[in-house]
């Protein structure tokens, strides 16, 4: 299992690069009002299939068995959608006075205000042996509030550089979102017994959509003759990524494995991974709609498509150490704990 996840995710980072590679040699196909029609396609159809997916493949039952532990679903979503986007505010407040290109940094501001993914973080803390219970249901519920709160927290720190009507995308957001994941969660329920037999690829089916909103974005971009991405910012942005996700990994870390925390190391695992992991296959849907029609799109969207694999990398690369360290604090608590 653990060498067919690989596979995937590895044919996924390099249809992202054959995607972009295409766009780059012929811009034309995917454009607005080219043969892909990505106006209709990839706006209303591309997007539905991505909730569709969503709100099929999420398990009720697991969802509601993680309800009950508020304090640490409070943690992870307050983290993510607020503490995490306000810091790399004030961070990108420094960078601003850089040469870094001034749309990468608002990409990288997009990120912060992305919800968490309802795949890779699961995966991850299921590969530690973490509280997976709690990492689906901050996944799932995390996605939930991120259709609702994510295109307010652009208007709140972008301001009206995204030049487009929120309250129209609130209420697409909510219907094409909310109301699709709801509707295919009823669905699940009475076919729940031919999906636990058939296994249907889900994941395959997202990204397959996803590499399909990657390619069109980027044929939007190498179409504009004004756009141009130096070497240096992107070098740069990859860099601020890798060390954002190590000093918030840190940082729930050593919030949640304090004396009277009230976490268990299982809990810290499925924080550390949840809180600092954002969702690629909703959020380039959503930059796609917040950002109709603008010109530097996919410069906004670069430090998203970067955040994804490096979070998978970086995750990946933790899982060793990070197990170790739960096998072992969970071993300190049984010695510890007074015999009867």
């Amino acid at each position: 299992m653990g060498l067919l996840e690989r596979m995937r995710k590895e044919w996924f980072m390099l249809g992202i690069v054959l995607a972009i590679a295409g766009a780059k040699l012929e811009p034309s196909v995917g454009v607005n009002g080219g043969p892909l029609k990505p106006e209709i396609t990839v706006t209303y159809i591309a997007v539905s299939i991505i909730f569709f997916n969503s709100g099929l493949s999420l398990k009720t039952e697991e969802l509601t068995g993680a309800l009950m532990h508020i304090k640490l679903h409070l943690f992870i979503q307050i983290f993510t959608l607020a503490f995490f986007p306000a810091t790399i505010w004030l961070f990108l407040q420094l960078l601003s006075i850089t040469p870094i290109n001034e749309w990468l940094l608002k990409g990288l501001q997009t990120v912060g205000c992305m919800p968490p993914p309802v795949s890779s973080a699961v995966i991850l803390t299921k590969a530690v042996g973490g509280n997976e219970a709690a990492a689906i249901f901050n996944s799932a519920f995390g996605s939930f509030l991120g259709i609702i709160i994510t295109p307010l927290l652009l208007l709140l720190f972008m301001g009206q550089s995204t030049s487009v009507p929120f309250c129209s995308i609130e209420s697409s957001l909510f219907l094409t979102g909310n109301l699709l994941i709801s509707v295919f969660q009823i669905v699940r329920r009475y076919i729940k017994d031919w999906l636990e037999r058939k296994k249907p690829s889900f994941g395959a089916v997202s990204s397959s959509v996803l590499l399909m909103i990657i390619y069109t974005t980027f044929c939007d971009t190498f179409s504009n003759p004004n756009i141009d991405l130096d070497k240096f910012s992107l070098i740069v942005i990859v860099f601020i990524i890798f060390s954002i996700q190590l000093s918030f990994m840190l940082l729930t870390f050593i919030f949640t494995t304090r004396n009277n925390s009230g976490f268990t190391p299982a809990d810290t695992v499925a924080i550390i991974f949840c809180s600092t992991h954002k969702s690629l296959t909703l959020g380039i849907p959503m930059l796609k709609i917040v950002f109709a029609g603008h010109e530097h799109l996919s410069l906004i969207s670069v430090p998203l498509l970067i955040y994804h694999p490096a979070q998978i990398l970086l995750g990946s690369v933790l899982v060793p150490t990070i197990k170790s360290w739960m096998v072992s604090r969970q071993k300190g608590v049984k010695l510890t704990r007074p015999t009867v």
